[in-house]
């Protein structure tokens, strides 16, 4: 029988374990704002590149630079982050580097020159790597297995909501103010949300049985044949959407000659559905799990086929028309958001609750590793070539990505089923 004390310390230890898993769904949702503006401050140079080209002077290799730039800050940043998340937590943590990344958004605003553009891009990819990395903490803390495909697919939603907002948004800073303006706004909105969180996410919470998995150093991790498959996996598919990001403007107004009024109009519809695609790949594996499917199948079933899906890439030069066009660069950003839900959700699958910073910052160097070589790449076939070459290279590196997890990932974890009798799943 407990004693009157060991029961207080149990009824309080439960209470503060449940306390902060009541509100799940308002942290979830603070996660997605933040990468809405995060996303909206990313897209603010790719929209405004035809702008920004003309006043500095740019090439399309010179402005490949610049994006790749981004890559190289979040290549060297991921993986000190995901450490920082790990050992002072996501509430800390995350608001250290949302701070970091609205200085180096605001200095965007003060850029002279294409070298100061890169410099600031740089700085703003070592703070914005933490977004993922504190992200995926919180989701894992806070979250249920079952459910974290889903908070997944959401919260990484915000990028394709922020990437659908940023075309009529910054286009209209652009032309009522300056593009100084454009880039000062979504930093100033990232020092807002600082306080938000600090004020929501009050108590660090702790999973059940964090305290009785061993540390694991960081060159075992770097052993681990896991952690190559997520890394593979992200080196892979990272630069697809990236593209998308940062040249579906370039791509309208020099190839289908679009103004900047109409891509402000109409660029925002691809990744409206590439938040579609997203959520629907959390709820995918929501529908698959409760079903008895296990955690590795529905990964295996969801990723091959949505990475079939992206293939469509390789009809989107010979589209004439901007509908079609569109449509095939929209069905291509769905598949893909589906896809990537289900690359985050594996960090979690493969990884105790405590490593997952750790994880998630080594698929950062990865995924910055080929978010920096890419748009290098792309400027120079774009420049010497055309958009076609490149169109073919994002249609099949999902495929090679998704292949890339499944066979480096030797340890997946074939245990983690979640094959639970429907009565038992909410």
């Amino acid at each position: 029988m407990l004693q009157a004390g060991e029961t207080r310390r149990t009824v309080n230890r439960s209470t503060t374990e449940a306390q902060p898993r009541r509100r799940p769904w308002l942290i979830l949702s603070l996660l997605f704002v933040l990468t809405v503006i995060l996303f909206v401050a990313r897209q603010a140079l790719s929209v405004m590149a035809p702008v920004l080209r003309t006043v500095f002077h740019l090439s399309n290799e010179q402005y490949g630079r610049i994006v790749s730039a981004l890559g190289f800050g979040m290549m060297t940043g991921e993986f000190p982050v995901g450490m920082l998340m790990d050992w002072l937590g996501s509430r800390l943590g995350l608001s250290v580097a949302v701070c970091w990344w609205a200085s180096a958004t605001g200095s965007l605003a003060l850029a002279g020159s294409g070298l100061q553009l890169g410099f600031s891009q740089f700085w703003k990819g070592t703070g914005e790597c933490g977004a993922y990395s504190g992200g995926m903490k919180t989701v894992t803390r806070i979250f249920e297995k079952k459910d974290r495909t889903l908070a997944i697919g959401i919260f990484n939603g915000g990028s394709v909501i922020g990437a659908t907002l940023a075309p009529p948004v910054i286009v209209y800073l652009l032309e009522h103010y300056s593009f100084r303006v454009a880039f000062l706004v979504p930093a100033l909105s990232g020092f807002l949300w600082v306080p938000l969180w600090w004020f929501f996410y009050r108590r660090e919470p702790g999973t059940r049985n964090e305290a009785e998995q061993p540390r694991v150093s960081t060159r075992l991790m770097f052993g681990k044949s896991s952690s190559w498959a997520v890394m593979l996996c992200r080196f892979f598919i990272g630069p697809v959407m990236q593209f998308y990001w940062y040249w579906t403007p370039s791509y309208l107004y020099n190839s289908l000659h679009m103004s900047m009024a109409e891509i402000g109009f109409l660029a925002w519809i691809p990744f409206l559905m590439g938040d579609v695609g997203g959520v629907l790949g959390g709820w995918f594996a929501g529908v698959l799990l409760r079903r008895g499917i296990s955690v590795r199948n529905t990964r295996r079933l969801s990723m091959y086929g949505s990475a079939l899906l992206c293939a469509v890439s390789l009809a989107v030069p010979y589209m004439r028309g901007v509908g079609a066009a569109l449509t095939m660069i929209s069905i291509a950003i769905a598949a893909d958001n589906f896809l990537s839900a289900h690359m985050f959700a594996a960090i979690t699958d493969l990884f105790p609750d405590q490593q997952v910073g750790r994880a998630t910052g080594l698929t950062g160097i990865a995924g910055g590793l080929s978010g920096m070589l890419f748009p290098l790449l792309t400027g120079l076939l774009v420049d010497r070539i055309s958009y076609t070459p490149v169109f073919l290279l994002v249609a099949i590196m999902p495929m090679l990505g998704t292949m890339a997890l499944f066979a480096a990932g030797k340890d997946y974890r074939l245990e983690q089923r979640l094959a639970l009798p429907a009565a038992q799943l909410p």
